[in-house]
């Protein structure tokens, strides 16, 4: 008979059902896992414990390794068991600008496919935003885009889309607006995106140009954001709420651990 604590552990992976080749390593990569869905407010031994369905012994051992490596930290005040700094570092690696475009190239070229138009990823770099990647559809589209290039955050779907998930205050919005917007309305487009969980623009960076753009969000804040860019007669306000759901389904599935859209998109 398999020691309980050598037998194959829950907890919402259906890999699990299989039995782990090391099982001292899958036992604290679960935990870390757990930890991780846990958030801020961390787990406790026997919460964490009984999740995993593992001895609170061994279990503990585990944690202790992992304490030691600065995987996890212990809550002086209460015991409670949370990420440490070694597995925020791993997961901003993971998710630098760099290794972007080949996390997500496989839902890009999904939405692509299913919208039959332009797609674009994009990050914030200071008051601008930064192309990562494009995926051009068998149709073309006439507009002037490539990697690398960058466009003022605060004229692009991309870059709203972004801002409008981050921290605002005043003196934010009316750095982003510069000379190109007035504040006011920058923060009143912002607030809309905010609402819907999608940002837009029409033809303010080329004539005959519309995009529209969804957040991803890591622990709710944002990290980067997709673009749909299509001929202005092509985006009707119909189309773009249509298209809105597009993202919710096709890229939604395809996201790596770790990366969701807002959740307002469910119910659009």
């Amino acid at each position: 008979m398999v020691p309980h604590d050598e037998a194959p552990v829950r907890g919402g992976d259906t890999r699990r059902s299989e039995i782990s080749p090391v099982q001292s390593v899958d036992k604290a990569l679960l935990a870390l896992q757990e930890l991780s869905r846990a958030g801020r407010g961390g787990l406790a031994l026997q919460d964490l414990a009984a999740t995993l369905e593992l001895n609170k012994t061994s279990l503990h051992r585990t944690l202790s390794a992992l304490r030691f490596r600065g995987f996890v930290d212990q809550s002086p005040q209460d015991g409670r068991y949370v990420l440490g700094a070694a597995a925020s570092a791993l997961s901003s690696a993971f998710f630098a600008d760099e290794n972007l475009p080949a996390l997500l190239r496989g839902a890009l070229v999904a939405l692509c496919s299913e919208t039959d138009e332009l797609v674009h990823l994009g990050v914030l770099s200071g008051a601008e935003i930064l192309y990562l990647d494009k995926v051009e559809p068998a149709r073309a589209v006439r507009v002037w885009s490539a990697v690398g290039r960058r466009q003022p955050a605060a004229t692009t779907a991309l870059g709203r889309a972004i801002l409008a998930h981050g921290p605002l205050d005043a003196a934010t919005v009316r750095w982003y607006a510069g000379d190109r917007l007035d504040p006011d309305r920058l923060h009143e487009i912002l607030d809309a995106a905010l609402a819907g969980g999608f940002a837009t623009e029409s033809e303010e960076n080329e004539a005959g140009i519309s995009c529209l753009a969804v957040p991803l969000l890591r622990d709710g804040a944002p990290l980067a954001a997709v673009s749909i860019t299509a001929p202005a007669d092509r985006m009707t306000d119909a189309r773009r709420a249509r298209l809105a759901r597009t993202v919710t389904t096709t890229v939604a599935p395809l996201l790596p651990a770790g990366l969701t859209l807002p959740a307002v998109l469910d119910h659009a």
